[in-house]
């Protein structure tokens, strides 16, 4: 039997991704023009990807108690609408510190955007699709790595930093007309009640399956935030080289998601976790021999499989694990990786200061490494759960 198609709904929905996610990653990729636009080191520049993060991580949560009860067709419209001023106004800034400042403002629209466009599906799709509709809608950010990320990187080596937040903040623009005119009015998911953000603080599989997410996404982003410089230290790439690499990961992250959306009933949600923080810290134990353009974008073929299939297998497993608590167990998730992202990228910043760039992608395997023990926890928690609570 053919499988059902998705709404049409669920598209503007994959598109906002895609755009906010080519935002969030339109920093890492135009690292190297910022810091020499601004005369600021790359470990500077990087803050901006660290308070980022870090608001991004304190907004997921807090955000989904403000807006609860709000009419998502305007919610997520109006943080379209945000994120493209935003962008524009980044694009003229004269200095880090008011770029900085600026980039804080913006990042509140992921913040509210990614998890709750996830929250509505359930008022957009039956039950029996809602698992698909939810990995479809966060297909965006594979999508953003895709050919967001490579064409902002592109974009701000051949024109400047500025021209590529111009990009992100005219595709904001777009974004919120198309949600606006399709998504319907009336979809207000229930507000979390604090029973319900109790129980998920309290739940030993849930909090550690959050963990999982900080450790592999802290291991990422101690490299991946420093591509630009890394790979313009190590092997001297061009902007279009650096562009083609972007792209490269983002291909072979697009097909992991995919691989995974396909397989991931039949491996199961824990497994199919593990097999992806397992293939990132593949790359990372092998990265030292990517010492040509070659090398180092087959190296790079496991982190790209693994990077966003992994975070889609932690929604499922976390709908799996309590699907009563899984609006707050996402936002704490999403929250998760936006911490991990923080600490990583702020890692990753003191240790390129302490001349040690060559040295990240040992730091970020640790962080893998130790992910990947939090999840056999966790299966384990949840395994030991009384039949009741399963």
């Amino acid at each position: 039997m053919a499988r059902q198609r998705l709404p049409a709904v669920l598209w503007p929905l994959m598109f906002g991704n895609v755009v906010i996610g080519t935002g969030v990653m339109v920093v890492p990729g135009t690292l190297n023009e910022i810091s020499e636009s601004l005369q600021i080191s790359p470990a500077t520049a990087g803050q901006l990807i660290s308070a980022a993060a870090l608001v991004m991580c304190l907004g997921a949560p807090l955000f989904a108690a403000m807006v609860a009860g709000w009419d998502r067709r305007r919610l997520l419209a109006s943080c379209l609408l945000w994120y493209g001023v935003m962008h524009l106004a980044s694009a003229i800034a004269p200095d880090f510190r008011v770029l900085l400042a600026l980039r804080i403002f913006a990042v509140v629209s992921p913040a509210i955007f990614t998890p709750q466009a996830a929250a509505c599906i359930g008022h957009l799709v039956p039950a029996s699709h809602r698992g698909r509709a939810i990995t479809f809608v966060f297909l965006g950010w594979s999508v953003a790595s895709v050919l967001g990320m490579p064409l902002s990187a592109l974009i701000g080596g051949l024109f400047g930093w500025r021209a590529a937040f111009v990009l992100v903040g005219v595709l904001s623009f777009a974004s919120a007309a198309w949600v606006w005119r399709t998504l319907p009015d009336g979809v207000k998911p229930p507000a979390l009640s604090w029973s319900s953000w109790r129980q998920t603080l309290q739940s030993r599989p849930l909090m550690l399956c959050i963990l999982v997410t900080v450790l592999y996404a802290a291991g990422q982003f101690v490299l991946f935030s420093y591509f630009a410089p890394y790979f313009k230290h190590r092997l001297g790439v061009t902007p279009l080289e650096l562009s083609l690499l972007f792209a490269w990961f983002g291909i072979f992250g697009f097909a992991g998601n995919m691989l995974m959306s396909r397989h991931i009933d039949r491996i199961g949600a824990s497994r199919a976790v593990g097999v992806g923080i397992a293939s990132m810290a593949l790359s990372l134990g092998l990265w030292p021999l990517g010492s040509t353009l070659v090398l180092a974008a087959l190296v790079s073929v496991p982190w790209a499989l693994g990077c966003f299939s992994s975070n889609s297998a932690q929604q499922a497993r976390l709908l799996g694990i309590a699907p009563a608590l899984a609006s707050a167990s996402i936002a704490l998730n999403t929250s998760a990786m936006y911490a991990g992202q923080a600490f990583g990228a702020a890692g990753g910043g003191w240790l390129i200061a302490q001349g040690q760039m060559e040295q990240l992608n040992w730091y970020g395997l640790a962080g893998l490494l130790a992910a990947l023990c939090v999840s056999w926890l966790a299966t384990t928690a949840n395994s030991a759960k009384p039949p009741e609570t399963q």
